[in-house]
């Protein structure tokens, strides 16, 4: 088989585990009939806690971010370990594969086939690819969003920083590839953001809040 084979398939099948839509799945099997019904209409957790479930939310979270990264883990372990040259930077096959399988379960997530590729914002999934990929940057990301959050007290915000950083961070602590990756999916999120960077602005963004509602906006 072929590298080019190699990293397609790992792609293809990154791509498709990260189409699974957790958050409407659970939403559904516990009684709240279809989350895109009510407030924001996203699939991700911040809808999620939108019934008022906690748990189901954090649920969300955690399923929604090993897609990505059990992608990417497994392509970084499985994938031949040779050397791969991409753009003039030399690296490996089974880290491009990571790389790959990772950001494509990202894609997934946000533009899944099965709901005529609309799908939630990949802050998850793109948190649970960096912790499969470089767990030093995923951990300086959390302290990010967990610093603006707290702060702040706005999720797209704190996301929207992290993100943007991620990148910044990988220059200095990973090889090169690895910020041409992270910078692509932070521009998605930027463009998966862009409503909630139009509210900011404007002072109209809705504040984290733990409490039931109707209304609002992931």
């Amino acid at each position: 088989m072929t590298t080019s084979m190699i990293l397609s398939l790992w792609g293809i099948g990154g791509y498709l585990l990260g189409s699974i839509p957790f958050g409407l799945v659970l939403c559904y099997l516990a009684g709240y009939g279809d989350i895109r019904k009510i407030g924001s209409g996203n699939i991700g957790a911040t809808n999620v806690l939108r019934t008022g479930s906690k748990s189901l939310a954090l649920l969300t979270i955690l399923l929604d971010a090993s897609k990505a990264g059990l992608a990417a883990f497994a392509a970084m372990k499985l994938a031949p370990e040779k050397p791969f040259v991409f753009f003039g930077l030399i690296t490996s096959v089974n880290v491009m594969a990571g790389l790959i399988a990772g950001a494509m379960g990202v894609i997934g997530h946000n533009f899944p086939v099965w709901l005529k590729f609309k799908g939630g914002k990949g802050v998850a999934s793109t948190f649970g690819f960096l912790l499969a990929t470089a767990p030093q940057i995923a951990g300086l990301a959390l302290m990010t969003w967990l610093i603006m959050a707290f702060a702040f007290r706005y999720s797209s915000l704190a996301a929207i920083t992290a993100a943007v950083l991620v990148p910044v961070y990988a220059f200095f602590l990973a090889e090169p590839v690895y910020a041409i990756f992270y910078s692509a999916l932070a521009l998605l999120v930027l463009i998966r953001h862009h409503a909630n960077i139009a509210r900011l602005i404007k002072g109209e963004e809705s504040k984290i809040t733990f409490k039931k509602k109707s209304q609002g906006n992931a």
